[in-house]
């Protein structure tokens, strides 16, 4: 008998290891251009260290821009932040529009490498269907960019490109994976429209035409927005609060659900800003979208 009982201890302990590893605690992450938020101790007290970093596709070749970069990633190195780079269009004015060879990408890419062989965390491209960026109509090239960061840094965790949740993603989506070679191991969604209506018809529609992982690579609330000098009265503080409240509701819909990166913890210092989800207004205030993150925070651990 007593034989009998340890098998079947031991039975119940072998089935119950599998369950336990796939609860996997949901990872959440901040994005954020400025390094002055690495100094703010309600960052730190979050105690949850992913962030996350745009730097244009040719930031290597421009003097200005690799001291931005390396003076954001000293800041994040200091605070033993946990950084994943996406990559994103030139912001060289006579470069912004045109669309990087697959070499010229590869080559930019090592030169990254080089300079910050610690990166070991990448987006092939930040919201690669966006009307802003050169990738829009170029799923196949940007297929290419993912296998030659996959092929140049085989040690890598790389994600497929960050996409804008319209309703042209899905035939973006088949485009893009009809030519990449390597294994799509991780999607990535900006599910901005989502969160702030208030819905999930397009992170549905994603996780259903997707395989493997899904990270929310930029979500939150919306807390003032202008457009052609008007503001957008839908987009106000309390509306941010149920927007983040909403950002966890999506990344319940699954488990695939591994990561997500608020956007973003400053508020920009304009009367009439394009865009403005921080979680910190302009003059330095915590916003209650602020709160309500602590409060997911507390949930999802």
């Amino acid at each position: 008998m007593t034989r009998a009982f340890l098998i079947s201890i031991l039975a119940l302990a072998c089935l119950a290891t599998p369950a336990q590893a796939a609860k996997v605690k949901l990872k959440v992450g901040i994005g954020e251009q400025n390094p002055t938020f690495f100094d703010d101790k309600r960052w730190q007290s979050l105690k949850t260290p992913y962030v996350r970093y745009v730097v244009s596709w040719d930031a290597m070749t421009s003097a200005w821009e690799t001291a931005e970069v390396d003076a954001w990633m000293a800041r994040a190195r200091r605070a033993r932040a946990k950084i994943l780079v996406t990559f994103g269009h030139s912001r060289q004015p006579r470069k912004a529009r045109k669309l990087p060879s697959r070499d010229a990408f590869a080559h930019q890419f090592r030169l990254l490498r080089r300079r910050y062989p610690y990166l070991r965390l990448f987006q092939t491209w930040n919201e690669a269907n966006h009307k802003t960026q050169p990738t829009r109509r170029r799923p196949d090239r940007v297929a290419k960019y993912f296998d030659s960061i996959k092929r140049n840094c085989p040690e890598c965790t790389v994600s497929a490109p960050s996409l804008l949740d319209d309703r042209k993603l899905l035939s973006w989506i088949k485009r893009f994976r009809k030519v990449a070679r390597y294994r799509i191991p991780i999607w990535s969604i900006h599910n901005h429209v989502d969160a702030n209506r208030h819905r999930s018809t397009l992170t549905r529609k994603f996780l259903a035409y997707t395989k493997g992982q899904l990270w929310f690579t930029e979500t939150g609330g919306i807390a003032n927005r202008w457009v052609d000098g008007k503001r957008r009265r839908e987009y106000n503080t309390r509306n941010a609060g149920r927007a983040i409240r909403n950002v966890f509701k999506l990344a319940r819909l699954s488990r695939r659900v591994k990561r997500v990166y608020v956007y973003h913890w400053l508020a920009p210092q304009e009367r009439r800003p394009r865009w403005d989800s921080g979680l910190i207004d302009p003059k330095g205030k915590a916003r209650p979208s602020l709160r309500i993150l602590k409060n997911e925070l507390r949930r999802a651990r």
